[in-house]
């Protein structure tokens, strides 16, 4: 991708998403995820229905008239994405890749912290961690972020979630809200991701494309895996290869759901042909 058409991309995607932020996510979001707690702001005089909790009675007794105290919400928080690279991100049998569908609702979670003033960091991760882009505030950072989701190249294709929830441990010390968008067409990350859990809050956001759910019946078929790039001949016209790859990703839906409900973290689903706006303010309607 050239850089002229690399930028077209850039700024069509930071339209669409930023117009979602501004008019539709910010303040969804801003209610759901709150500030680190409350820090003092002033004192002001006593008013009819104040908490008297919140009388200071130095101030109080200085001026012979009660005070109380003011509080504001701390605001500032850390927003990291967590984007799943690998191979079978570039699947897509409608309208748009499943890559696609992440960098867009990447680009709109990255706007809606940038409105309420939050850091946002990036880990791209394959079987390893490809790029980290340390939190940070801004817009030239946020646009940095999607021309890097736009036409990063993975060393690897192939997918480990748990190495990148281990990496994501070690360089996040305070916690953080952490968004982890992936097929999840992979296993072995639920010990880890309880972890991370426990310290973070998590959201995991499964993008798939209903074509993945089932193997039509096509008769012998030639198929190249997009991870690890074995090619083999199936037999779809075999009921017995159809339902057992059914309950191959039958089993990988339950595994993720399951993983993410044992560590306290949140889950979303969402089709690349289904509208991710309506599931994103469902879900931050639903924990707000």
């Amino acid at each position: 991708m050239d850089t002229k058409e690399l930028l077209k991309k850039v700024r069509k995607i930071e339209i669409k998403t930023r117009r979602l932020s501004d008019h539709v996510f910010g303040g969804e979001y801003h209610s759901t995820f709150k500030g680190r707690g409350m820090t003092f702001s002033e004192v002001r005089q006593y008013q009819f229905g104040d908490d008297v909790r919140a009388i200071d009675w130095n101030v109080t007794a200085r001026y012979n008239e009660p005070f109380v105290k003011v509080f504001e919400e701390e605001r500032e928080l850390t927003m990291m994405l967590m984007v799943d690279v690998s191979g079978s991100e570039l699947f897509g049998t409608t309208n748009q890749f499943k890559k696609e569908v992440v960098t867009e609702i990447s680009a709109t979670l990255a706007f809606s912290a940038l409105q309420n003033n939050d850091k946002v960091g990036v880990i791209l991760f394959s079987d390893e961690v490809e790029l980290f882009i340390p939190p940070k505030k801004g817009k030239s950072h946020v646009l940095r972020i999607i021309r890097e989701l736009l036409e990063f190249q993975p060393k690897s294709h192939k997918t480990d979630i748990a190495e990148a929830l281990k990496f994501l441990s070690n360089v996040m010390k305070k916690k953080a809200i952490v968004f982890v968008l992936s097929d999840f067409i992979a296993e072995d990350y639920d010990t880890t991701l309880r972890i991370v859990g426990n310290k973070h809050d998590v959201t995991g956001i499964r993008i798939f494309d209903e074509k993945e759910t089932f193997i039509p019946n096509l008769g012998v078929i030639q198929v190249e895996d997009a991870e690890t790039g074995k090619v083999r001949l199936i037999n779809t016209g075999s009921k017995k290869v159809r339902n057992g790859y059914g309950q191959y990703h039958s089993e990988r839906v339950a595994y993720f759901n399951d993983a993410f409900a044992k560590s306290g973290s949140g889950v979303l689903s969402c089709r690349v042909d289904e509208s991710y706006v309506k599931k994103l303010l469902g879900y931050f309607k639903r924990r707000g």
